[in-house]
């Protein structure tokens, strides 16, 4: 909020400016015209675009952040409007780790992403699908938490074969405990060949990997959801963003960094 003030303002006038500064520093101060939202990072990009989308159009600040669940959760618990997670079990541990301040039924799925595989630029094993997962020697990075506890299991264990299950998991070296962590093993071990996690990675990081689509009779979806806390829905704002979310213009942004409705 900016006020001009100059010679000519009548003495009522300049007082009445700055009543309004004051009363805006007020709100600032008491959270009153900013939205808290937090979660993970994987969907961060396409929170924070929708984020800033939503401001324009409503001239409400959202501050989104994102990152490993610890990093955040403490303050969280303080000031979160808005939870987002990057699955279904991951949003079961929120209302945990949020101590009950999440209302379970404003929780609200809103878009999926598949898993893929990602490889070092320019595919130099010719990684062509699921199959050459299994090959001896193809060296695989996973993720097995925060949201893909398991989603690799899942995606060999697809056709009920167990011979398929031990094969992969002969070639997995790495285990990652969220995605972040799997980010700077992938960066810091080049003798790694394959990546598994969501294809949103590869969209937000085009010269990190390139990817190779899952075979559909493979491929895994989890989503992305959002719950409002009990802060949250004493706001009518926080309801707006959420349905902003839901939008065919929230829609498009996620749409753009690699989800699907």
């Amino acid at each position: 909020m900016i006020f001009h003030i100059h010679r000519g303002m009548s003495q009522s006038a300049v007082c009445l400016a700055f009543g309004m500064l004051a009363l805006a520093g007020m709100r600032d101060a008491l959270g009153q015209d900013v939205l808290h939202v937090y979660g993970p990072g994987g969907p961060a990009p396409a929170m924070k675009e929708a984020a800033g989308a939503f401001q324009k159009t409503h001239g409400v600040t959202v501050e989104v952040t994102a990152g490993p669940t610890p990093e955040w959760i403490g303050k969280g618990r303080q000031d979160a409007d808005v939870i987002y997670s990057g699955s279904e079990t991951m949003m079961t541990d929120f209302t945990v780790a949020m101590e009950g301040q999440i209302i379970e039924q404003t929780i609200k799925p809103l878009y999926l992403r598949p898993l893929a595989i990602l490889v070092r630029p320019g595919n130099p094993k010719h990684i062509a699908g699921f199959k050459d997962l299994l090959s001896p020697g193809t060296k695989i990075l996973v993720v097995n938490g925060a949201g893909q506890n398991g989603v690799w299991e899942d995606m060999a264990g697809r056709k009920g074969s167990i011979e398929t299950v031990r094969r992969l998991r002969n070639n997995i070296v790495s285990y990652a405990k969220n995605s972040a962590e799997a980010r700077t093993t992938w960066t810091s071990r080049p003798d790694i060949d394959v990546w598994l996690i969501w294809n949103i990675w590869q969209v937000a990081n085009p010269k990190l990997a390139d990817v190779v689509p899952l075979e559909p009779d493979y491929v895994i979806y989890r989503d992305t959801g959002v719950g409002l806390t009990a802060r949250g829905a004493a706001k009518p704002e926080a309801k707006q963003f959420v349905d902003f979310l839901q939008s065919p213009e929230g829609a498009h942004i996620f749409k753009k960094w690699g989800w699907k409705d």
